[in-house]
């Protein structure tokens, strides 16, 4: 999982650090600092495709910042990722047990279910 944005241009990895929206009604393309969230009908460009940006003929581009700057990765990014860390590792209760019971009890084969992904199940033994 990726916590950062991929460039909308295809086979281009690059990070986005720009977003580009088109007003069709006024012939113009918009490119402006990374927007907050990923919006339809927008466009997530890297440092290289946001530089070289061009319209089509007789369009206006209107370039909202001269300088786009990588933001990296914020406090909250990184609290965020430690949180999803710590639930992942924490235990779970396996199915078949009554919810009365001891949150991690063995089930009958005596496995304890510590996490999953999917339809996949880590299980350690008692």
């Amino acid at each position: 999982m990726s916590l950062s944005r991929q460039c909308s241009r295809t086979a281009c990895s690059g990070g986005a650090i720009a977003t580009l929206t088109y007003v069709y009604s006024d012939q113009t393309a918009v490119l402006g600092p990374l927007a907050t969230f990923a919006e339809p009908h927008t466009y997530d460009l890297c440092a290289a495709h946001a530089e070289g940006l061009t319209v089509p003929r007789g369009w206006d581009a209107i370039r909202l910042a001269t300088e786009f700057v990588d933001p990296g990765p914020t406090q909250d990014d990184l609290l965020a990722l430690a949180d999803a860390v710590r639930e992942a590792g924490r235990p779970r209760q396996v199915a078949g047990t009554a919810a009365a019971s001891a949150p991690y009890e063995a089930d009958e084969s005596g496995t304890i279910e510590t996490g999953r992904r999917g339809h996949l199940r880590i299980l350690r033994d008692r």
